[in-house]
């Protein structure tokens, strides 16, 4: 069975590889596959984001008769508790998709200034959705938990890891091996959880 994962973020597919590499013949992004499409996610959760995107690309891989293959999408975002779980399913393009994380981390920790660490609660959220060729739909959901820290710190992870701080750790997600994070980020869990259903 090939996977094609419907992103073209390299940090992602680089996390998809080392996670699932045995279950699957190939594993490519959409972009690999030259599936170039423009996906509105205008759905109101994760999991229905995550699925509009796998059906879409799912939808050309059947057009163009493609057999034995499941299309995976993912859609992830932080919850911060104490701004209504804010930025959420808007995490990609909270203050514009073009604005840096290096500024979307920096305005949050503006926003938490002065805010305890007990309230400072928070989570990345990870759904992933697959449709087979047979048109079997299947979609998980997992979370990591930690709190937003008072400062950038790292260079290991990617988008908001540099402020999504790990009591157990005492580091953020941006400050752990990758290994370890695999271990424990909300994107290992779901994928662990899609490879189970897979096999299963």
């Amino acid at each position: 069975m090939k996977i094609i994962f419907a992103t073209g973020n390299n940090n992602k597919m680089r996390e998809i590889r080392e996670i699932m590499g045995d279950i699957a013949s190939e594993i490519n992004s959409m972009k690999d596959e030259g599936i170039d499409l423009d996906i509105e996610e205008n759905g109101s959760t994760f999991e229905e984001n995550s699925m509009i995107k796998a059906r879409a690309v799912a939808k050309v891989c059947k057009d163009k008769g493609m057999t034995d293959y499941c299309v995976m999408a993912d859609d992830s975002g932080l919850e911060i508790d104490c701004l209504d779980k804010a930025p959420g399913i808007y995490s990609a393009r909270f203050l514009g998709h073009d604005t840096p994380y290096s500024e979307k981390n920096r305005q949050i920790l503006e926003k938490l200034e002065g805010v305890p660490d007990e309230k400072r609660t928070a989570r990345f959220v990870c759904a992933i959705s697959a449709v087979l060729a047979d048109g079997t739909e299947h979609v998980v959901r997992a979370t990591m938990e930690g709190i937003i820290g008072h400062e950038i710190a790292g260079e290991n992870g990617f988008g908001y890891d540099p402020i999504f701080f790990l009591p157990e750790y005492g580091k953020t997600s941006a400050e752990i091996s990758p290994e370890e994070k695999n271990a424990i980020s909300h994107r290992g869990k779901a994928l662990r959880l899609m490879e189970q259903k897979l096999r299963g």
